[in-house]
């Protein structure tokens, strides 16, 4: 049976600049080793919290496992700065953003050098900017602006923090202020290719990134094809997760495949997303199955697609407007193909528009 999808928060991807600094991987219990790695707790009360932790994290127990780490860094008087990291980026994951902050306060004073406390001031712009989205807390914004503020001023060379700016400024309606910022970004970012089309587009209508954009994403399709979110813009997009293994899947089918054809030649397409991990029976069931829209093959759950849009059973299917804001998130429904109709509808009307006056996105709403 198809579990029901976790509540997204896709819009986290959008405004969320962490990746610069990594993503910690599977945690490994402090068994695996002898000594503690730099940074992870010395007290073997909190070595052993800290591997208590680190097996709630394997599990998927993320709230747990984040409550863990920092009771880790409690046992170890506060010097736990791997406990703090943990902590601080799974509490983002999970949309619990104040907790993010407070790991992120405790975590500061630990910072060794300028570049490390930069990162810090960075990590914690993000989750009050991301609470300031979720809360509606314009003071929210803010605060995330001087925290991002201050980690430029001693690193720079953080180029993301200026792109993160932009948005705080945006969501504070400082229009030209969140233009300059955007444009910063593009002349000095050599590390995220993928959010550079989107920050083109928001330097030119800066209300989108007050918009739930669906998170940009870079991918080659099984024909070649360079297609890339922000390149789609013009066509409402759905995308389709699914793999070869999954019943309901194969049972939807037919109808994607009608929505394909119905909408051929309209600003529309259609990205089929597969979790397969067997290559070959992913594109023998595609030639098999006449599947001639896009598709592309994430491989498994943990793929960089998948875990952009935070898909965590499948089918999955996300509508996608012109502008690339994140309409709606569908597990079976019935009414897509109606849902679509009006967006394409819209789509078509803005085309022929003069770009001035084109239809706007709605802005503002706080993320479900």
């Amino acid at each position: 049976m198809t579990r029901k999808l976790r509540a997204s928060k896709l819009w986290l991807s959008t405004a969320c600049f962490l990746l610069i600094c990594g993503w910690p991987g599977n945690a490994k219990g402090a068994s695996q080793a002898d000594q503690p790695k730099p940074g992870e707790p010395t007290d073997p009360k909190a070595k052993k919290t800290f591997a208590e932790a680190a097996d709630w994290q394997t599990r998927g127990f993320i709230a747990v496992a984040a409550d863990t780490y920092r009771k880790a860094n409690k046992q170890d008087g506060g010097h736990c700065t791997e406990c703090l990291n943990r902590a601080f980026r799974l509490a983002e994951q999970i949309g619990d953003y104040k907790t993010a902050e407070s790991a992120a306060r405790d975590w500061l004073p630990l910072a060794k050098d300028n570049t490390a406390r930069a990162i810090v001031h960075l990590h914690l712009a993000m989750a009050l900017q991301h609470q300031g989205i979720q809360e509606k807390k314009e003071k929210c914004f803010s605060d995330s602006c001087d925290e991002l503020k201050t980690a430029l001023e001693l690193d720079p060379t953080l180029a993301g923090a200026h792109y993160a700016m932009g948005v705080s400024k945006a969501y504070l309606h400082q229009d030209d202020e969140a233009r300059t910022e955007f444009s910063k970004f593009l002349d000095e970012d050599t590390s995220n290719p993928s959010y550079h089309e989107r920050a083109s587009r928001y330097t030119q209508r800066v209300e989108l990134a007050r918009a739930r954009m669906a998170p940009p994403f870079e991918i080659t399709t099984l024909d070649g094809q360079h297609v890339s979110m922000d390149g789609l813009a013009g066509k409402v997009v759905l995308i389709d997760f699914w793999a070869t293994w999954c019943g309901p899947c194969r049972e939807a089918l037919p109808h994607v495949r009608e929505i394909a054809r119905k909408f051929q030649g309209l600003p529309f397409a259609v990205l089929s997303v597969s979790m397969d991990e067997d290559q070959a029976k992913w594109k023998d069931f595609v030639a098999k199955n006449e599947m001639t829209w896009l598709q592309y093959r994430d491989g498994r759950f943990n793929g960089p697609i998948a875990k952009l849009f935070q898909v965590n059973a499948i089918p999955a299917t996300f509508s996608i407007d012109a502008d690339g804001v994140l309409e709606d998130q569908h597990v079976g429904d019935a009414n897509i193909e109606g849902k679509l109709k009006k967006m394409i509808a819209h789509a078509v009307e803005a085309q022929s528009k003069p770009a001035a006056v084109s239809a706007q996105p709605s802005t503002g709403a706080a993320p479900q």
